[in-house]
């Protein structure tokens, strides 16, 4: 304790808490002491303030009983000495021993005396013994101002609060009255609610580490299942299994479904690298295969025909062509996963245009080949590769368009786009069909496409240019009818 009005500075942290989460606890534990901390942070600040505030309240209970003893002491003794001539020379010359007894005002706890003001005791209550209260010089200086003072002593390894105001008559300083009161008791109560404070704290924080343990294992339960799942999955090369959780709409139950989703895209990516190992393999086999059945001819004798040589060579070339085609197309579908960018520039669409429309006109043998609308217009692109789309396209409606049919090339601008159109009188794709059409070795009819010398890559490689070219692509048929293929590109706004 000290002197009521006095600050004592101190450096004394009360604790320091230094608790990093290793990396290699769990998310539960971590959760878990988490939770606890900050428990503990709200606690242990509710409990000092609760603390301080009980300790301020006792105290100050303290030193108002101790003003309203002395006041009634001031009283007792002021009536008396009114009576006296002279109440200074009175007190001096031992008038003291008429005045009221110390005892009067004393209590089992409280202690009373009365001193003159350089420090000497008239009067004591019995219960301070053989002691006195002693008053410091700096005390006595101000009660002979008239001023109260706030001081704190030890009496019998008891601590005491003690409140020493002046005892005025008559607009004079007499004496000191000095009361003191043990704080022996507020101690005490401030110690067992310190210890029961600190108890149910720690009570508190060890029933919210369990309750917090078993949240955080329920919470986490269905991440542990998406783990087993990963781990099954990854070393069973199974990817048919899903998570089996609630379709619940909070985090996990997202986290659940968007790991599903992610194992079906990857089962389908999977089995679309099988297929495409397998529609490869049956490629780069059909035409060596055939390659290597008119070496054999050659070998056994076609060279001396010369009918029979020439057909087998022009055999020979037609299957390394195709496989030639098979191999760029290849290669240019795998520079396009890589994400090789393309080299763009500002294309008069309409002069290309034209220029497709002429080249595959001298390709269409019995097939009108006719160029509908146009307009002029720029877009922003690899013309390189916006050739081979529209070629691609043509080609393809070329081929699957009987004798006598025709085939249109139309474009127009509208808004910020250019619509081009390729459209035919051919066979038609069957609607079940046309959602498979840009995928890699897709044919509608495998037979049919292979005898034309298709590889079934030439409208992924269009899908992926019009892609690159931040366009979209659609295909309208019914068979028997005819097709429409439309590429829409965004307009150059240079």
């Amino acid at each position: 304790m000290v002197d009521s009005g006095q600050w004592v500075e101190t450096n004394c942290p009360l604790f320091t808490v230094h608790c990093p989460l290793s990396t290699e606890m769990s998310i539960r534990l971590r959760l878990s002491l988490w939770y606890v901390l900050v428990l503990a942070g709200i606690l242990i600040t509710f409990a000092g303030l609760l603390y301080a505030v009980l300790s301020f309240s006792l105290f100050s209970e303290v030193d108002r009983r101790l003003q309203i003893r002395a006041a009634d002491v001031e009283n007792s003794l002021a009536t008396a000495l009114e009576l006296q001539t002279d109440p200074r020379i009175f007190i001096s010359r031992g008038g003291r021993l008429t005045l009221p007894t110390a005892d009067t005002f004393a209590t089992p706890g409280v202690f009373v005396q009365i001193a003159t003001l350089e420090g000497v005791a008239l009067t004591r209550s019995e219960n301070l013994g053989a002691q006195t209260l002693v008053v410091s010089p700096a005390a006595l200086t101000q009660v002979t101002r008239g001023e109260t003072v706030y001081a704190n002593l030890t009496k019998d390894r008891v601590p005491l609060r003690v409140y020493i105001a002046p005892l005025t008559v008559r607009g004079q300083v007499l004496a000191a009255i000095v009361v003191a009161e043990s704080l022996q008791g507020a101690n005490d109560t401030l110690r067992r609610l310190a210890f029961l404070l600190i108890a149910g704290i720690a009570a508190g924080l060890l029933f919210a580490f369990g309750i917090g343990a078993v949240l955080a294992y329920h919470a986490l339960a269905p991440i542990d299942r998406i783990t087993q799942t990963a781990h099954t999955i990854a070393r069973a090369n199974d990817l048919t299994r899903r998570i089996e959780a609630k379709a619940t709409r909070d985090e996990v139950g997202r986290l659940a479904a968007t790991f599903n989703a992610m194992l079906g895209r990857i089962e389908e990516l999977f089995r679309a690298q099988q297929r495409f190992v397998a529609d490869v393999s049956h490629e780069l086999r059909s035409p060596l295969t055939a390659i290597r059945g008119n070496l054999d001819l050659l070998r056994r004798g076609a060279l001396d025909d010369p009918e029979a040589r020439q057909e087998t060579l022009a055999a020979i070339e037609a299957e390394s062509a195709r496989m030639q085609r098979l191999v760029q197309d290849l290669l240019l579908l795998a520079q396009a996963d890589a994400g090789v960018p393309i080299e763009k520039r500002v294309v008069e669409l309409d002069t290309l245009l034209l220029d497709v429309f002429r080249q595959a006109r001298l390709n269409a043998g019995n097939v009108k080949v006719s160029l509908g609308s146009e307009d002029q217009v720029q877009v922003i692109g690899d013309a390189d590769r916006l050739k081979q789309l529209f070629l691609n396209l043509m080609d393809n409606a070329i081929k699957y368009t009987p004798s006598g049919g025709a085939v249109t090339l139309s474009f127009a601008r509208e808004n910020d786009w250019v619509r081009v159109a390729v459209a035919d009188t051919g066979v038609g794709i069957p609607a079940q069909d046309l959602p498979k059409i840009f995928d890699r070795f897709y044919r509608v009819d495998k037979a049919r496409s292979r005898e034309k010398g298709g590889t079934g890559l030439g409208l992924a490689i269009c899908k992926w240019i019009v892609d690159a070219h931040n366009g979209r692509i659609e295909a309208q048929s019914e068979v028997g009818k005819g097709s429409v293929f439309t590429v829409w590109l965004p307009v150059s706004r240079q």
